[in-house]
């Protein structure tokens, strides 16, 4: 733990050390990788194992080589380094830990995850929008997202089935409290929604009266001709 905190206090990399320009690391299983080894210092095939314990369901790894091409993918851009070696022993294992750099594009990519899932939630908001002239299927999606918020919230675990470390414990509780959160704020929109699609199917439709009276009209101005 000590080591964590030297490193985000900047010790973890040279003074004016920087890694290579490059294009921005896209890679789910990158970003999560890192957040482990920001966790703990540990082996690749340590980090290996608590990724498919930590990630089970959210995020899957290919195989456990993918592990060792993310972290040379992170070596390289200098999110993480090796810990120096004591001793003779066990020099075929090499042990990881963020550097600096990784504790700072952690913390950006963290805050930009904020913007992604606005843009998510803004795209559904216009998809449901594209279906204001048929406010009856919007209805019938609507109560769809509502039953599958109500199966998240449902499949949440309960506070006491915590178990495992004291990091694992925050994690899960942290899970569980950001789960219901959310979904009762989705739900209270969903109500919400769902009252302006009704009150959109109550109005009268104007539109067919409109072209219908439009025939009308001509068949007088040629009479009148």
């Amino acid at each position: 733990m000590e080591e964590g905190r030297d490193v985000a206090m900047g010790q973890g990399m040279g003074t004016g050390q920087q890694a290579p320009a490059g294009p921005p690391m896209r890679s789910v299983v990158n970003w999560a990788l890192l957040g482990l080894v920001i966790e703990r210092p540990s082996y690749a095939y340590e980090l290996a194992r608590r990724f498919e314990r930590t990630y089970d369901g959210a995020i899957a790894l290919s195989s456990v080589s993918h592990i060792y091409t993310a972290l040379a993918n992170l070596r390289e851009r200098g999110f993480i380094e090796d810990v120096p070696l004591e001793g003779r022993g066990a020099r075929s294992k090499r042990r990881y830990r963020a550097s600096g750099r990784g504790f700072e594009e952690h913390a950006r990519w963290l805050i930009g995850s904020v913007g992604e899932d606005r843009c998510h939630q803004r795209i559904l908001i216009v998809q449901l929008g594209a279906l204001a002239r048929y406010p009856e299927r919007a209805i019938a999606v609507l109560n769809s997202y509502e039953q599958a918020c109500l199966a998240e919230l449902a499949a949440a675990p309960a506070a006491a089935e915590e178990q495992g470390p004291g990091v694992i414990r925050l994690v899960a509780r942290l899970a569980r409290e950001e789960t219901q959160l959310r979904i009762a704020a989705k739900l209270a929109w969903v109500q919400y929604v769902r009252q302006e699609f009704m009150r959109l199917a109550e109005e009268p439709v104007r539109a067919p009266a409109r072209r219908q009276a439009l025939p009308e009209r001509a068949t007088r101005a040629r009479r009148a001709a």
